[in-house]
């Protein structure tokens, strides 16, 4: 390292404290520039970068009244002094740029000397990130005689170090922000397509009544109430609504109203200020303020307690609120959607409920059919959780046995959507084969009190039952052919053939 000055020391010091937050590159460059100026007496400054994509040299930074004239100017590779520096990686020094034919003064450095008829030294030297060139670092002072270029050249050479691990570390964190954005852009085309309208399982009647309405009230900024029993799916039509939205590149916020205990309701919704509560110490945010320009979900909002209930009215109505212990109104551009699976107009009725807020919450109602309406759906949600879980849990399940299929047709579903698929998936974690039999599903579904599904048997009736049971869907699978469905259970024809007539079963109706 060559012998520095102790003003030199300081102004690299300065220099390394300037590039620190390499976040805005530009401007850590330009306050460098202007560091070296005043502490080496320099007249110009410039630092130029190399373009990937051109492979020419940009001027990102430079002192003086010639910045406009920056932003236009361009050097290629090997072009000039800036040119060749790049290009060879070895520091040029001019003592007298005048008589210099490769100092092109692309941006008039000399041309404004013209009154002072002061000739220029120019020494430039080239930033290196990682091992390459990168771009090159320009200083221009006034020609002395004696002017000790060499050291100059040192001196400058150290400060374009600092340049080079600026740049490196500016391209650090833009790649780590590019990889970012990607990663949040396709995590949000995901949620889009998860979402979707389509993907919302049902084709029976009240489904498709749903979808028609999901469709008319997506686009606008309606407030939508959802509305049926608890498991329907009311936070998948919330989510439909809101990723088939012109918000659905914003929040998406989701409030449990019945989760939360009534002391700490108003204080998630609306956020708090420093000191409202023993143990406030900081503000914090209200899930309306995240929530900013998305949309907020309130789940259970019949559980809210009344005195939330006027502090949500007021943001419906006037689209801001206090935080707890604030005084200074907040304004938000929110769209709400809120679900509930009690019956409102009872709770108007009773007094639990406001009959203002009601009015305010039900402009655009959706109601979610339970499952014993859609029974009709009932198969193809069981074949979707069955491939869900089934790769979730690394199993070779694939189908539904018949009399499993009967089963769930018959039974009446009181927990809806969530109890097929809580069904489902223990069904196919107990599996050992690649199909779901009657004895797979839950105690629930095969106790004749509980599901009217099964009259009371002998454990002969019960095995003559499972015996047949199998002996159906060998048969499915073979299409009829006794030979082959005998292979299938290992056993012999002539055993499946009296089997068959014992069963009464006719093969032939399994035949194409």
């Amino acid at each position: 390292m060559p012998s520095l000055h102790p003003n030199e020391l300081t102004m690299l010091l300065d220099l390394s404290e300037a590039l620190g937050s390499p976040l805005n590159l530009r401007a850590s460059f330009a306050r460098a520039l202007e560091i070296l100026e005043t502490d080496l007496k320099a007249v110009f400054g410039m630092i130029t970068s190399l373009d990937a994509a051109t492979g020419g040299l940009n001027v990102e930074a430079v002192t003086g009244r010639h910045g406009a004239a920056a932003e236009k100017t361009r050097y290629r590779l090997g072009e000039g002094i800036t040119g060749r520096v790049v290009k060879t990686g070895k520091p040029i020094a001019v003592p007298r740029a005048s008589q210099e034919p490769l100092f092109l003064d692309q941006l008039g450095f000399l041309q404004s000397r013209r009154k002072s008829k002061d000739d220029l030294s120019y020494v430039s030297v080239p930033i290196r990130v990682d091992g390459s060139n990168a771009g090159a670092l320009g200083v221009a002072f006034v020609y002395e005689k004696n002017r000790d270029l060499g050291h100059l050249v040192k001196v400058l050479g150290i400060a374009a170090s600092l340049l080079g691990q600026a740049t490196r570390v500016h391209r650090l964190l833009q790649a780590e922000r590019d990889r970012l954005m990607e990663e949040n852009r396709q995590l949000k085309e995901e949620l889009r397509e998860r979402y979707d309208v389509g993907n919302l399982i049902g084709t029976s009647h009240p489904m498709q009544k749903l979808y028609e309405q999901v469709a008319q009230a997506a686009p606008a900024n309606t407030t939508v109430l959802i509305r049926g029993e608890s498991g329907t799916g009311k936070e998948l039509v919330a989510h439909a609504i809101h990723y088939n939205s012109p918000r659905s590149g914003k929040p998406f916020v989701k409030v449990n109203c019945a989760a939360l205990p009534e002391s700490l309701i108003e204080s998630e919704l609306f956020g708090y200020e420093p000191g409202a509560f023993t143990g406030a110490d900081k503000q914090k945010k209200g899930r309306f303020e995240l929530a900013q320009g998305g949309t907020i979900f309130l789940d259970e909002v019949g559980d809210l307690p009344a005195a939330t209930q006027i502090k949500l009215l007021r943001v419906l109505q006037e689209r801001e609120f206090e935080r707890l212990g604030g005084i200074k109104p907040v304004r938000v551009d929110v769209r709400l959607i809120t679900a509930t699976n009690i019956d409102l107009e009872e709770a108007l009725k009773k007094g639990a409920f406001r009959e203002d807020l009601y009015y305010r919450l039900n402009v655009f109602g959706l109601f979610v059919p339970p499952l014993r309406e859609r029974r009709s759906d009932i198969l193809l949600l069981a074949d979707h959780f069955v491939e869900k879980y089934a790769a979730a849990h690394a199993r070779s399940v694939r189908r539904i046995s018949t009399s499993a299929i009967d089963m769930l047709m018959s039974y009446h579903w009181p927990g809806n959507v969530r109890e097929l698929e809580n069904c489902i998936e223990r069904a196919v974690l107990i599996c050992e084969g690649g199909v779901i039999h009657a004895h797979h599903l839950p105690p629930t579904l095969q106790t004749a009190e509980v599901s009217n599904t099964l009259p009371g048997q002998s454990l002969a009736a019960s095995m003559s039952g499972f015996e047949k049971d199998l002996i159906l869907d060998g048969l499915k699978i073979a299409r009829g052919n006794r030979a082959k469905a005998a292979r299938l259970l290992r056993t012999t024809e002539r055993i499946l053939n009296y089997k068959v007539t014992k069963h009464g079963i006719d093969p032939d109706r399994f035949r194409p």
